[in-house]
């Protein structure tokens, strides 16, 4: 599957089950274990399972692989790995905590819903 298009297929799966604060990184010029990172919010353990579960079959129904995932159980963050993709599913105390946007793009803020944002691709 082409970037650009998992990129877009992993938002539109976000956006279907109500996530809030999508946010696009472009990490590949930080690691060589993937490109982007997507980072979105989930209010409820139920609705992060719900986001990751979602992202899982929409991406596979369009052929991408996924290699992994982590942190259904708990429902406080659950990543799913894409491998040029990786999505952080997260509730708000969670995402606050860790503040990924802050940590791999090294500005405040991120794209978001396709908006470009200062330091970001």
């Amino acid at each position: 599957m082409e970037l650009e298009a998992m990129k877009q297929a992993v938002v539109s799966a976000l956006e279907d089950i109500k996530a809030k604060d999508i946010a696009v990184l472009k990490v590949s010029h930080l690691t060589s274990m993937t490109d982007y990172m997507i980072i979105a919010t989930g209010d409820s353990n139920r609705q992060t399972r719900a986001l990751a579960n979602n992202v899982q079959e929409k991406l596979k129904e369009q052929g991408a692989q996924v290699l992994g995932v982590e942190g259904e159980e708990s429902g406080e963050w659950v990543l799913v790995d894409l491998g040029q993709v990786v999505v952080h599913i997260m509730q708000p105390s969670t995402r606050e905590y860790y503040n990924l946007e802050q940590l791999w793009g090294g500005v405040e803020a991120a794209r978001r819903h396709g908006q470009p944002m200062a330091g970001q691709a």
